[in-house]
């Protein structure tokens, strides 16, 4: 990717090597400023290991570079019961299949491969690892960067991509409170062969109180399958303490295959995460500073868009910076405005989806259960909810991912 409107080289920062630094870095890179991405820890390594990606993300990747050839496994997505009945599918359109993949949504893939993709698109020397932020300061001039071992670093913008606990946020709005959703997930995936499973599908399945969900994946040229089993949780307690064990038993009420691909499954290759975000923040930029992923709009797995909206939001700062004179405050803001201000709406119907499909399939009063279920099985609503409106945000998002 090349900028096709050349202006002054200006100095852009990146203070995190997640998806979302990553994809700034990226992108401001093809808009023709200098980039440097800091990362606290020795390398940019993922913080879990099952992932979906949609179209909108897809498609910024290979407009930034990435190889995504292969990447992971296209699936039609369907919402089931724990009993098999299908309450939805989501349905794209026919062009997004065609560029796509089967039914046009996610692909089933592994966090790290993701990361192996971006950053060997990444020009050498961008990535600076073991680099500890202490303090941010900004003036009309710039951005200066304050690290643990005595060094500054001085730009002309700073992106914070530092995840749900950023440093960038505090720093230009305060403490936020973190919204805990009382849930936890329990992930793993395996390669094992003989399961007998449907390909190509990711089936999202929900009993009285547990969700039980596996979608095909792809990794490294291998066919296989990632799992979830998702139930509401104290925060404050402690992790169970043999996971595998947790997931086998939350799994029994499920249909073939999720019973035996938890079975299968080697215990160092499962995980947890408890689910919270930070809700909606009204303004991402100030001055010379602006926020991008989880920063910005932490979101919980629920939405299976966390990482896609990281990756499209630095697309969307590359393109709003390109062609602009860094230097220039007024510029600056009115770029950083441009990016921010249609990102929003996306970002925040994700966020509340997550959030209010949690507490509807895992906070419900026990006595409302029996009535919520039958209308998710003898009613089109959860069709019109999530197997409808998921598509349109998906094609409003790839009309506006353009070269």
């Amino acid at each position: 990717m090349s900028s096709s409107t050349p202006g002054p080289r200006g100095r852009v920062a990146v203070l995190g090597g997640g998806p979302a630094g990553m994809a700034t870095a990226l992108s401001v890179h093809g808009a023709g400023h200098e980039v440097a991405i800091f990362e606290r820890y020795p390398e940019a390594r993922p913080a879990g290991n099952v992932l979906n990606l949609w179209p909108p993300p897809l498609k910024a990747l290979r407009l930034m570079g990435v190889d995504t050839e292969d990447l992971g496994a296209p699936c039609q997505t369907e919402f089931r019961s724990s009993k098999g009945r299908v309450r939805a599918v989501v349905r794209s359109a026919p062009e997004v299949v065609e560029q796509y993949g089967r039914g046009g949504g996610f692909i089933g893939l592994l966090r790290p491969e993701l990361y192996e993709r971006m950053l060997a698109a990444l020009p050498p020397g961008v990535l600076r690892t073991n680099q500890l932020v202490e303090r941010i300061e900004q003036d009309d001039r710039g951005v200066t960067l304050y690290f643990a071992d005595g060094t500054i670093h001085e730009a002309d913008v700073l992106v914070g991509a530092d995840g749900i606990n950023s440093l960038v946020r505090r720093t230009l709005w305060g403490e936020t409170p973190i919204r805990e959703h009382r849930l936890h997930t329990i992930a793993g995936f395996t390669f094992a062969d003989d399961i007998g499973g449907e390909t190509g599908m990711c089936v999202i399945s929900h009993g009285r109180r547990v969700q039980g969900s596996w979608t095909s994946i792809r990794h490294k040229g291998r066919s296989g399958y990632q799992w979830w089993v998702l139930e509401a949780t104290d925060p404050e307690a402690p992790a169970p303490t043999d996971l595998h064990a947790r997931a086998t038993e939350l799994g029994r009420e499920f249909l073939h295959p999720l019973p035996d691909l938890i079975e299968r499954t080697e215990p160092e290759n499962v995980q947890r995460w408890v689910l919270r975000d930070r809700g909606y923040l009204d303004q991402w930029s100030k001055g010379r500073i602006t926020l991008a992923g989880d920063a910005a709009h932490a979101t919980s797995p629920y939405a299976a868009y966390g990482a896609g909206m990281s990756i499209e939001d630095g697309w969307f700062i590359g393109r709003a910076l390109e062609g602009v004179d860094l230097t220039d405050l007024a510029a600056v803001r009115q770029a950083l405005q441009s990016y921010e201000e249609p990102r929003k709406p996306h970002t925040k119907f994700q966020v509340d989806m997550a959030y209010r499909n949690g507490q509807m399939f895992h906070h419900a009063p026990r006595p409302l259960q029996p009535i919520r279920d039958l209308v998710f099985d003898r009613t089109p609503f959860l069709q019109k909810v999530v197997g409808d409106t998921n598509p349109k945000e998906i094609n409003k998002q790839l009309a506006l991912i353009t070269d």
